[in-house]
């Protein structure tokens, strides 16, 4: 069946709200029509009709910060089980991280990436090139990257690009759009360094004095230096901390920034009942820092959520600190973590469309994504805002199998996913459980740099 047309369903499109049918088509993945009556001719019949009365259709949600862990790691996730919590999750299309084993550093890294992906992957997918001190010349000439990925901080081995020669040199010789993690490695490591002969009394709810509040704002700042003099476009990686705010929202036009839900809605008060499950890096933050954080999506500080999924096994996660890894899933529940923040009123459908599905295809210049209109692709999500569900480990598609979210129950979830005009996963209620079609691949992302970004967009 090529064509499919959705009908009754309240529709979330650019530039309005209203109840409408959208008619795509699986082969071409483009959506033909979308309106309150669209025509019955020829070009707009569908072989299957879904009747979506009482549900939303939204944009399928690009998350740009994942960690699927192939090559190499794959005991904790790969391609196929990490996309297949995608579809479950509504996310269509992601950007994988490149610190695997071996890194994504260079053009056969990124290619051997994008390959496996192809034949695994049942969403869309792109990557990112990881920055090294040395290999400025690699990520010059990347093709069919959605950017670059620096470590100033927070890293290891050939991933720490922490050297101020070295930064200026990329942000100098590079155009591809870039993205940094920004912790200060020298304020971890006296942190570090001064809890350890301590003795860690705090136990893992020291991994925030270690990564507090200065290690971040002393990075944030001296990337976002880097950005404006070099007049390169950057966006800032889960952002922690309510100092950084300021330093983002004077540098609007050049400079992006997301949120997380781990600190969105995880504080360290949180440390006593979760323990390491709630090990991130950055770390989490005060409460005060996680509604500052909401705020500043609504005030358009912040631009986008993303996930930063990057599972570890439970076995890894239950080291004692500071030997437990840092890092958790998130993927297949954060877009129902904002379904049911609009259940309780902190925002709309509409800033979550905003936030997860637009704003990310604009950020990265992903083409014909993160919208619902005529041309644009059929990566589409259907929402049930009223749909209460407990999430649970057991119920969990990533291969970590846990959320730190386990027992937390919520309202609002995904209940069809289509990419490309394929329907990948359904919802069925009465056995709750999600259906999974991975006979079809998703296509690799497509980007079109010259466009300019999230601001060039909002400015047109």
């Amino acid at each position: 069946m090529a064509r499919t047309r959705i009908t009754g369903a309240t529709v979330v499109t650019p530039s309005e709200t209203l109840v409408a049918d959208v008619v795509f088509d699986s082969d071409s993945g483009a959506i033909l029509d979308v309106g309150s009556a669209p025509s019955q001719s020829a070009a707009t019949a569908a072989d299957l009709t879904v009747d979506a009365r009482g549900l939303h259709l939204i944009p399928g949600v690009v998350d740009h910060h994942v960690h699927f862990r192939e090559p190499g790691l794959t005991h904790k996730e790969d391609l196929r089980s990490g996309s297949i919590a995608c579809a479950k999750g509504g996310v269509t299309s992601f950007i994988d991280m490149p610190n695997t084993v071996p890194h994504a550093v260079d053009q056969a890294g990124l290619d051997a990436k994008l390959d496996a992906a192809s034949r695994k992957s049942i969403v869309n997918y792109g990557f990112y090139i990881g920055a090294t001190p040395t290999n400025t010349d690699a990520l010059a000439a990347a093709d069919r990257a959605a950017g670059i990925k620096v470590f100033i901080g927070s890293s290891t081995g050939m991933l720490l690009v922490d050297e101020q020669d070295d930064l200026e040199r990329i942000f100098a010789a590079t155009t591809l759009p870039i993205c940094a993690h920004c912790e200060d490695e020298a304020t971890v490591r006296d942190n570090f360094a001064r809890l350890e002969a301590e003795g860690f009394p705090g136990g893992v709810a020291d991994h925030s004095r270690v990564r507090d509040h200065a290690a971040a704002l002393v990075c944030t700042r001296r990337a976002i230096d880097l950005a404006v003099r070099h007049n390169h476009r950057f966006h800032v990686l889960h952002v922690s901390t309510a100092d950084e705010l300021p330093l983002i929202h004077a540098a609007r036009g050049i400079v992006t920034a997301e949120a997380c839900p781990h600190h969105l809605f995880f504080n360290t008060d949180d440390y006593a009942r979760l323990g390491t499950r709630v090990q991130m890096n950055p770390a989490i933050k005060s409460a005060q820092d996680s509604a500052a954080l909401f705020d500043a999506l609504l005030d358009g500080t912040l631009h986008v959520v993303a996930t930063d999924h990057a599972p570890h096994t439970l076995e890894e996660k239950a080291q004692p600190y500071p030997k437990s890894p840092s890092g958790l899933p998130a993927v297949e529940n954060a877009l129902s973590l904002m379904l049911d923040q609009v259940a309780k009123g902190r925002c709309t459908l509409e800033q979550v469309v905003d936030w997860m599905c637009l704003g990310p295809a604009q950020t990265w210049d992903i083409l014909d994504k993160g919208r619902i209109e005529p041309g644009a692709h059929a990566d589409l999500v259907l929402v049930d805002l009223q749909r209460r569900h407990t999430v649970l480990d057991e119920k969990q598609l990533t291969k970590a199998k846990w959320s730190p979210w386990h027992g937390v129950t919520l309202t609002g979830r995904p209940v069809r996913t289509f990419v490309m005009g394929r329907e990948v996963s359904r919802y069925d209620p009465d056995a709750d459980i999600d259906h999974i079609d991975t006979s079809t691949p998703g296509r690799e992302l497509a980007y079109d740099h010259a466009l300019g970004g999230y601001w060039a967009h909002r400015s047109l």
